[in-house]
Parts: structure tokens; C-alpha cells; sequence
């Protein structure tokens, strides 16, 4: 049965809200992954995060559709494949099936639906000339730009003035010295390139624009009004911010209910980010139980920025040999208890905008105390929610 008391935190809002969806069908898309290099904490950390939103989704009896896109078109993509002489679909490749097998390490589920932008071009493409028919868009030697100054609401998602836009849009794509633009800020939608690869196009011989693509896949999937999208939050803007314009430009509808964004991690005190090299990789906690890595990246709060440091994972480590002890106490004792105030209060906390890091230390300390009395040990109704609340925090069943 779809419980009524959930509330988001809506990054649009700027507030939580109650969550609301006309049924029990709901639409989850979160951009996925450039597959340029492979999976460093960012990806773990944001993808952990919402496989939990999409499992908690499940278990309060929504019917969830779970989309995450590949980003196979785009120029850090081709740039890679370029400097290692790699083919570029070949490198697209490899890299999202060592992601895929490292979010599996880490126990998430694999979306319902993975499409990559390279199979929606036309798609791409016709989605396109609705934006121009609808007068938001303009072709300048064969590149096709969105306007912002016709979209009112432009910078409604990222409340940012317009003048602190562009040196972010600069960092992450834009050019701003392109004189085909009538704004410094227009977006592309398709860009004229005769390098490989490119494909044809009304206007040109070219490839699509980074925003275009996922507003095409989430609404092929997922309808003209998507329940909850989002991602990190470095894709506020421009990205999300673009992605809307253009959506709502064509449907005149709202293109999401709810965003979602995880905050940044730092690493050596700054932070983590492709363009610097300050990365850290999935691949160097593979020495560690993924359990403990799964309740690690989960005991962060997911608005929140914060430092990583190999050592705090030790203690998680520990945490999970306290569940699992938990699990396999025994006891002579059958005594029913009330495990009502326990299940209530985890159920609050992920209600309350999925408060994971709150809901673990609740089951930290209801494991304690199954240990500790003995009348918990031998209840199957303590063990069985502690099991049940385990699996929605997505930590593997086959370990306790």
C-alpha cells in the first residue's frame, strides 16, 4: 500500500514537500555517467544514494520506472578516445561495463531502462524542430541554439542572476566567444562538426548538444512530466537549469515535479571534480567489504558536502559486523516485544526527506539492543524488520 507521508526536499522549491503522484506509477531519471573514465566516489556516492530512493519508492508500493541514460555523446567523451586513439564507442563501452559492475559491487540495482544518446539522434533531432517551430529556438551556420531570452523562467532552478551564469556555464561547455550566439548564454542544441563522429541533420552535418540529449530520453520514457529527476548537483546548472527550458518550451508543461541533487565530496580539501584531476576511484575501496562502503557513502547526509578520508570507513566496517551479529544472536528466550517505536522511527526519518544517516544510526541502535536483551534475540518480528529495513538501505542479504 503507497504511504501518503513522504516528503522531498525540492531543490525548484527550494523546501520539502509532500510527495505526490496522481497513482502508484512513478518516474525516477537520473542523468547517468560520460563513460570517458571509470567510477570514482561522485558516481558511488549519488548512485548509492538514489538506489535507495528508487528501493524505498518500491517497498511504500509505488510502481517505479527507473531511467538512467548513458552519455555517449559528448565531447569529453570523443576528446578521450581522441588522446588514447581509442574508437570512441569502443572506449563508451568498456567504461559503463566496469561501471555497471562496480554499482553491482556496490549492491545497487541496475535501472529498469539504460539508453544511451547515441541510439536517439533522431529522436534528438525532431524533438529539435519542435523547439524551433515553437519559436524558442534559431539556426546560425548550420549550429541551432536555444534562446534563454525567450524562456522567462530561465535560472528559476539554480536562482542564479544571470550575470553569475556564465562563468559557470563557461567551466562546463559553453562558449561564450561563439558569434553565431545572439546571447552569450544560449544554449546549443546542434552544433555543425565534420569531424567524426557526426551525423546529418536538418541544418547540418553535427552532433546533438549535451542538454537536448536527456531531456529527449527521460520524456520517450518517462512522458512530458517526470516525478523525480536528478543527480549531482553540479548539474544544476547548466544542465538541469537548460533542461528544463527547452522541455517546457515544447510540451508547455512542467517537465519535473521534483529535483533531487546530491552535494559535492571533497578530496585533499578541495573538491572532487573530473576537470582537476582530484578524483578518487571506486577501485581503491575494493579492498574493503562493499557492505562497509555502501554504509559509509550512505552515512552522509546527500545535501550536505563533506571530506573523504580513508579512515573513516573502518568504523562502518564495524557497523556492519554489528548487524550481522544482530542477525545470528540466539537465545533461549521466545518472548514477543514491541518493535513498534524502532520501526516507527525508521520510517519517520526516510520519510523525512530520506534521512539514511539517521535511519542507520536507528537500526545501530536497535541491533545493540537485540544483542544486549536477550528477549529481542530469538523475536522473529525484531529480526525480521531489522532484515526488512537492511534491504531497503540496499546492504546484501547473503552476508547476515
Amino acid at each position: 500500500m503507497v504511504m501518503e507521508n513522504l516528503k522531498i526536499y525540492n531543490t525548484l522549491s527550494g523546501k520539502k514537500e509532500k510527495f505526490n503522484t496522481d497513482d502508484s506509477d512513478v518516474g525516477l531519471y537520473v542523468c547517468g555517467i560520460t563513460p570517458y573514465d571509470t567510477t570514482h566516489l561522485g558516481h558511488a556516492f549519488t548512485y548509492t544514494f538514489f538506489d535507495v530512493v528508487h528501493r524505498y519508492l518500491k517497498h511504500q508500493g509505488y510502481n517505479v520506472t527507473y531511467v538512467q541514460n548513458i552519455t555517449d555523446v559528448d565531447e569529453p567523451l570523443f576528446s578521450r578516445a581522441k588522446k588514447t586513439g581509442e574508437n570512441w564507442k569502443e572506449l563508451a563501452e568498456k567504461n559503463s561495463r566496469i561501471f555497471f559492475q562496480d554499482i553491482e559491487w556496490l549492491n545497487n540495482l541496475k535501472p529498469d531502462i539504460v539508453p544511451k544518446a547515441s541510439e536517439h539522434i533522431d529522436d534528438m533531432i525532431v524533438f529539435i524542430e519542435k523547439i524551433m517551430k515553437k519559436g524558442f529556438a534559431y539556426e546560425s551556420n548550420g549550429n541551432v541554439y536555444f534562446s534563454i531570452d525567450l524562456f522567462k523562467d530561465y535560472g528559476e532552478l539554480s536562482k542564479l542572476p544571470r550575470d553569475e551564469m556564465l562563468p559557470i556555464a563557461n567551466q562546463r561547455g559553453n562558449n561564450p566567444d561563439d558569434k553565431n550566439k545572439r546571447n552569450a548564454l544560449d544554449f546549443v542544441l546542434w552544433q555543425s562538426i565534420k569531424e567524426e563522429p557526426f551525423w546529418k541533420s536538418p541544418w547540418s552535418y553535427g552532433r546533438p548538444g549535451w542538454h537536448i540529449e536527456c531531456s529527449v530520453m527521460s520524456m520517450k520514457y518517462l512522458g512530458e512530466t517526470i516525478d523525480i529527476a536528478g543527480g549531482g548537483s553540479d548539474l544544476i546548472f547548466p544542465h538541469h537549469e537548460s533542461s528544463i527550458a527547452q522541455s517546457e518550451a515544447v510540451t508547455g508543461k512542467q517537465f519535473v515535479n521534483c529535483w533531487m541533487h546530491t552535494a559535492m565530496i571533497n578530496y585533499k580539501g578541495s573538491k572532487m571534480s573530473k576537470k582537476s584531476g582530484n578524483l578518487f576511484f571506486l577501485d581503491d575501496l575494493k579492498n574493503y567489504d562493499s557492505n562497509a562502503v555502501r554504509l559509509f557513502l550512505l552515512s552522509h547526509p546527500y545535501k550536505t558536502e563533506w571530506e573523504f578520508n580513508y579512515k573513516d570507513i573502518e568504523k562502518f566496517s564495524e557497523q556492519y559486523e554489528l548487524f550481522r551479529k544482530a542477525l545470528n544472536s540466539e537465545s533461549e528466550f521466545e518472548k514477543k516485544i514491541d518493535i513498534s517505536s524502532f520501526k516507527n522511527s525508521f520510517f519517520n526519518v526516510m520519510n523525512d526527506d530520506f534521512n539514511i544517516p539517521k535511519a542507520i544510526e536507528i537500526l545501530e541502535f536497535m541491533s545493540r539492543s537485540i544483542i544486549e536483551n536477550p528477549a529481542y534475540c530469538k523475536t522473529n518480528n525484531a529480526k525480521s524488520f531489522l532484515s526488512e529495513a537492511l534491504s531497503i538501505l540496499g546492504l546484501k542479504p547473503e552476508y547476515f
